[in-house]
């Protein structure tokens, strides 16, 4: 079984406007309400492509529920923690002059509920995939990714870590299928700056000699690179206009996933990961599979 962990989940309240004022009341042309969250998006996009997963996390309130009920609704398994108060919401506005996000800060975690998480990870089996991404909210300890992994390290499970720079780091000892930083990201984790595909792959291939099994660094509509102890294979993205990059990574990490369980063919699993990231890139909600199947066919 597949389980995303999110520490922070969201409601996302998008808003389209023709063109937004301040001080003034603002009539909105369209709206849009989805649940959110780099774990949650993976677990809709897996669905999507026809892989179950079960997503957890911590969800609280009404806004909790609206999350539990539209991933349920939609077919995705729930197994949330959940707390009192209410999950996050997040409020983007989109008009003529771009948009404008207001982020909310997400309710606070007591020590029971962490380790009631905790509890429900451990009862993962050898052979699961286990993929947790996104930073780490303030109510959390800042180490909760080791935290989860050491308490985890005897199971032999298949980790999929996507976060930043200092977590993903410290998550390597825990030897990840899979690290999926961008080139930005890469640059920052070894403070040097990155100008040509030679040096794009020596310092990828730092993240193996960490630990990590493979990495896939993501370069935008320049494709992404994967790297490891046998193959270093660099992909063009496909060609497509470009809706909403928002959920794009998530997609890339789920693709990968959906292919790589099945057929442990990394390659195969990479080439997927574009494609479903692109797919999602260029529509204005997560990839489905149809778009998929589409775009693979592209990918050379």
């Amino acid at each position: 079984m597949i389980y995303t962990v999110t520490f922070s989940p969201a409601v996302d309240y998008i808003v389209d406007l023709d063109n937004l004022q301040l001080n003034a009341i603002n009539r909105s042309k369209a709206e849009k309400v989805l649940p959110g969250g780099k774990g949650i998006n993976v677990s809709i996009v897996l669905n999507n492509l026809g892989s179950t997963s079960v997503a957890t996390g911590f969800v609280g309130g009404f806004t909790g529920t609206y999350i539990e009920n539209e991933l349920t609704k939609n077919g995705v398994k729930v197994d949330f923690v959940h707390l009192e108060e209410n999950t996050r919401i997040n409020v983007k506005v989109r008009g003529k002059g771009g948009e404008t996000a207001i982020n909310g800060n997400g309710p606070s975690i007591p020590d029971d509920k962490i380790e009631e998480l905790m509890k429900k990870l451990s009862l993962l089996k050898d052979g699961d995939t286990l993929v947790i991404s996104g930073t780490v909210p303030s109510t959390l300890p800042s180490n909760i990714y080791e935290l989860i992994l050491e308490r985890l390290k005897d199971k032999k499970l298949e980790l999929i870590i996507d976060s930043n720079k200092d977590i993903l780091l410290k998550t390597l000892k825990y030897h990840p299928v899979l690290v999926k930083p961008n080139d930005e990201e890469l640059e920052e984790m070894f403070g040097v700056k990155i100008h040509n595909d030679e040096e794009l792959i020596s310092t990828a291939k730092k993240l193996l000699e960490l630990g990590s099994q493979n990495v896939i660094v993501s370069l935008g509509g320049d494709g992404a690179l994967l790297v490891n102890k046998e193959t270093t294979l660099k992909l063009s993205a496909p060609q497509g206009h470009v809706v909403n990059t928002v959920g794009a990574g998530d997609s890339l990490v789920a693709g990968f996933i959906d292919e790589y369980v099945k057929s442990h063919d990394v390659v195969k699993a990479f080439k997927q990961g574009i494609a479903t990231g692109s797919a999602s890139a260029f529509s204005e909600n997560l990839a489905i599979k149809e778009d998929v199947e589409k775009l693979l066919q592209t990918i050379k």
